[in-house]
């Protein structure tokens, strides 16, 4: 079983910069000549950037560091390297990654609405909430090796 959780762990290091560069949705005016532009985690970012530092640094927590910070800290602890204590705090950056996701969702759904603007979901909106939530499921799952003192077999 920590095989297993090791390699899936190991996998989203690989997988989350894939969803920050994958299209998470592609918008545009609702009008026949005009294109859909693409945009993804890392494209949202540089355009933020530009225009609100606050918020770009609240998305670049939430989107790259706090999913990558507990994937790290998740490895640790399946290499023996960091206490399982540190779990809890692992599990808060979860959710605040889920907040993301969320608010990705919420941005579609009133751009949506205004009916000026075409909205469609991509791939990599997909991918990125799946990171997200297998991150929270191996959480889950090394905490139940962890109380059953599992978690430093090999």
């Amino acid at each position: 079983m920590l095989l297993a959780l090791r390699t899936l762990n190991l996998l989203l290091l690989v997988l989350f910069p894939v969803a920050w560069f994958a299209p998470l949705m592609r918008a545009g005016f609702n009008l026949p000549l005009f294109g859909l532009s693409e945009i993804s985690v890392i494209s949202g970012l540089q355009e933020l950037w530009g225009s609100d530092v606050a918020l770009a640094l609240l998305v670049t927590a939430f989107a790259l560091f706090a999913p990558y910070l507990k994937t790290i800290g998740l490895a640790l602890i399946h290499f023996g390297l960091a206490s399982p204590r540190i779990s809890a705090a692992l599990h808060i950056l979860g959710k605040l990654a889920m907040a993301d996701v969320f608010l990705i969702a919420l941005y579609i759904v009133v751009v949506k609405g205004v009916g000026f603007a075409k909205v469609e979901t991509a791939w990599g909106l997909y991918l990125f909430t799946g990171c997200i939530l297998a991150s929270i499921a191996l959480n889950f799952f090394t905490d139940r090796l962890g109380q059953q003192g599992r978690l430093g077999a090999t």
